[in-house]
């Protein structure tokens, strides 16, 4: 089996063996390297070329969102899941706007973080369930959000899309909007085509940039 190649970012030593012993367990994830600050992260990143970068905002020197950054400009292909603290709606934005793949907090190491990472590793974004529920009112559309991309949508697409991004899945968001699985599945598919996306990261993207998540 070829395994998931991850790379531990965090300036906290218990964590960190904590994080290794859960990750080395799996049959499928194994922990290449360590980095306890942002430049030894960078540095790390392109001596290991890890899958996974597992990543805390706040480390000395330079912080995540810097890394997130530089790595979203110098290796792209690395997808960086955030492991925080900080379960501001500020802090997610931010790091999701400056390409992070996933968000997930700290007290969340556990079983959510494996299938956080797992989803990422699918070309999903990953956002923890306490965060979506942050988002999810902002995201929802009413009457004053208007956008010229985005017209040609209709209501329900704009809806489905919008929980498509938060991370539900087609029998959730059936589930909210009371309609049938098939059909959010009509809307999720003529939605994206509409918008010409091809992959959730790339929605969650577009949902950033056209303001769907600020008040």
């Amino acid at each position: 089996m070829i395994k998931t190649r991850i790379l531990l970012a965090d300036d906290h030593s218990v964590l960190r063996a904590g994080l290794k012993m859960l990750l080395n367990a799996q049959d499928d994830m194994v922990v290449v390297g360590e980095a306890t600050n942002g430049q030894e992260a960078l540095a790390a990143v392109q001596r290991y070329a890890p899958d996974v970068l597992l990543l805390d905002l706040t480390m000395p020197q330079t912080d995540g969102f810097e890394v997130l950054r530089q790595l979203r400009r110098e290796r792209p292909n690395v997808r960086v899941l955030i492991l925080t603290m900080h379960e501001e709606e500020g802090y997610l934005r931010r790091a999701l706007e400056a390409g992070a793949a996933g968000y997930c907090p700290k007290s969340a190491a556990d079983a959510e973080l494996l299938a956080a990472i797992r989803a990422v590793m699918r070309g999903n974004v990953y956002i923890h369930p306490s965060h979506t529920r942050i988002l999810l009112d902002k995201m929802l559309p009413t009457a004053s959000q208007t956008s010229t991309a985005s017209a040609e949508l209709s209501e329900r697409e704009s809806a489905v899309l919008k929980l498509v991004a938060l991370g539900h899945t087609n029998q959730e968001i059936a589930e909210q909007l009371a309609l049938s699985v098939k059909t959010v599945e009509s809307y999720r598919a003529r939605g994206m085509e509409k918008l010409g996306l091809t992959s959730r990261a790339a929605l969650v993207r577009y949902a950033l940039q056209r303001g769907w998540m600020k008040e």
